[in-house]
Order: structure tokens, then sequence, then C-alpha cells
């Protein structure tokens, strides 16, 4: 009987153990998992803080552009001239395609009763 319960002692502080360490082990991943979750939501709140930065920046450039483009800061000059002649190169590419739709007398391909848009910008000819 002696074995018997050296040997009930003996799973029972086994048992014990096993446990404290399951207790341990699960306190420290629920710790990393906090960590864990609250370094995500501060790389997720730094990219909506880059994101706005990037908005805004957009922003005063645009405003700074508008109020300066004809007397910029000598820094902003060749932005200014590269913006300016960017906008005269669509505004040359969209005369050109007016001129087109113009002198074309041929309907596009692309008009069906499907897609109508494409036929009001050729002169709202259906097919």
């Amino acid at each position: 009987m002696a074995n018997y319960d050296e040997f009930k002692k003996k799973a029972k502080e086994t048992l014990e153990s096993f446990a404290d360490a399951s207790v341990d082990a699960y306190k420290a991943t629920e710790q990393k998992a906090r960590v864990l979750a609250r370094k995500t939501k501060l790389r997720a709140s730094i990219v909506n803080d880059k994101a706005t930065i990037r908005r805004l920046s957009v922003e005063i450039g645009t405003v700074y552009y508008k109020l300066f483009k004809d007397n910029p800061a000598p820094e902003f000059e060749r932005a200014c001239k590269e913006i300016t002649e960017a906008y005269e190169l669509i505004a040359s590419k969209e005369a050109q395609i007016e001129e087109l739709k113009k002198n074309s007398s041929v309907k596009s391909d692309c008009c069906t009763p499907e897609n109508q848009d494409c036929c009001d910008d050729n002169n709202n000819e259906n097919p």
C-alpha cells in the first residue's frame, strides 16, 4: 500500500506542477497577445496618421501652387513650372480629343445599347 500512496503523491505533485506550468504559460501568452494587439493598433494608427499627412501635404501644395504659381519661392520654381507645363499638356490633349470628336464621322465600336455613355461622347449617335 505504501507504493500506491507514494505513487499517488508523486502523481499529484506532477499534476500540480503541470497545472502551475500551464497557468504560467497561459499568463505569458496572454501578455504577449496584449502587447501584440497594442502594437498592431499603434501601427494602424501610424498608417492613418501618415495618410493624413500625405493628404494635407497635397492640399498645402495645391493651395500654394494656386496662390504662387506665377511667383513661387526659389525652392518651388521648378515644381511650379513642371505643374504648369503638365496642365498645359493636359489642355492640349483635351483639345485634340475634342477636335477628333468633331472631325470623326465614324461611329465608335464601343457604341452599344448597354454603353450609351460612349455614344454620348460621339455626338449622341445611337447604333
